[in-house]
């Protein structure tokens, strides 16, 4: 962890580092949003309000009221209970909805909680999740979003408001501080929940029921645990939602480091990495691009964005520059 960050000083500040998130750095995204806002709003789409990176999908409007039908007015609007009740045809008016839902699912399991440089995935994921958090809320999107861990999970419906981003954030933060408190999954605390099972489907599975038509969704994760259900979850989501897919990754996870004994620890036990073979390393750094190319091929068959953040570079940054080059 004594890796330093070559970058602006203003920015760096922005920057989480460690093995554990404080809540004043998940407050602290809120300036870091801010250095993002005029590059959002210049590249979002089709003039929709708010950080929606990819096009709008679903009806996009809310009920607003009934009015006496008119010449010209669609059929298809017409509400036969409120005319049968008045005996004259009504229809419905909608108006544009021009603030989005944001939901954002954060993975806070042990998996996450590694890293060879500047700071853990799990601070990562905590870090880029309330960057995203600020600027809906700074934009008059409804946040809310799902925290989960290996054991229990958070569910945070919608709002518009500061006091629905804080309430997600002090979720975030609460489970990235129980990964240090419990280290060993044989320790794990049995779910309070008895239908509750650990991994992304799971989580997917729960983000569906505060999902509705035209939001936008980020999963932040490293996933690991990304399988066949995970992906039907994300095609369902992704057929009316603009779904973006943030994952995190550390520099030692992509390759072995310079040729040396390295000792290791999972926290529990400890053992020795012998990077000496470069046979063990190239296999090494394939194993990882076919990773990486497996998940880009699933998702762009979604139509799903991927953003890939490295835990030892500047977050701020690296998401500045896939919003310029995605939009």
């Amino acid at each position: 962890m004594s890796a330093r960050l070559k970058i602006d000083p203003h920015q760096a500040r922005y920057q989480s580092t460690g093995a554990v998130v404080t809540l004043d750095q998940l407050l602290l995204q809120r300036h870091a949003a801010k250095t993002l806002e005029y590059l959002v709003h210049n590249r979002s789409i089709a003039g929709i309000s708010g950080l929606h990176l990819s096009k709008m999908r679903g009806r996009g409007i809310d009920f607003e009221e009934f009015r006496p039908y008119q010449p010209g007015d669609d059929i298809r609007l017409i509400d036969w209970r409120v005319t049968a009740r008045t005996n004259r045809p009504f229809t419905k008016v909608f108006r544009e909805e021009r603030e989005r839902p944001v939901i954002i699912a954060v993975d806070q399991t042990h998996n996450m909680y590694f890293g060879s440089q500047v700071a853990f995935k799990s601070v990562v994921a905590a870090q880029v999740a309330a960057l995203f958090c600020w600027l809906a809320i700074d934009n008059g999107d409804r946040v809310g979003g799902l925290v989960f861990s290996d054991w229990d999970s958070s569910l945070v419906r919608p709002k518009r408001s500061r006091r629905s981003a804080l309430h997600l954030l002090n979720q975030v933060y609460q489970y990235n501080q129980q990964l240090q408190e419990v280290k060993d999954p044989e320790t794990y605390p049995h779910p309070v929940n008895p239908d509750f099972k650990p991994g992304l489907a799971h989580a997917l599975g729960q983000i569906r029921r505060i999902t509705k038509p035209g939001s936008t969704l980020y999963i932040v994760s490293d996933f690991t645990t990304f399988d066949d259900k995970a992906l039907q979850y994300l095609n369902q989501l992704s057929q009316h939602n603009n779904v973006v897919c943030c994952m995190i990754y550390d520099a030692l996870e992509e390759s072995l480091p310079v040729p040396g004994v390295y000792s290791i620890t999972d926290g529990s036990s400890k053992g020795a990495l012998n990077t000496h073979s470069p046979k063990a390393r190239s296999r090494y750094r394939e194993q990882f691009q076919q990773r990486m190319a497996g998940l880009e091929s699933e998702l762009d068959k979604l139509k799903i964005r991927l953003l890939k953040l490295r835990t030892n570079e500047l977050v701020v940054e690296q998401v500045r520059t896939w919003i310029a080059k995605n939009s």
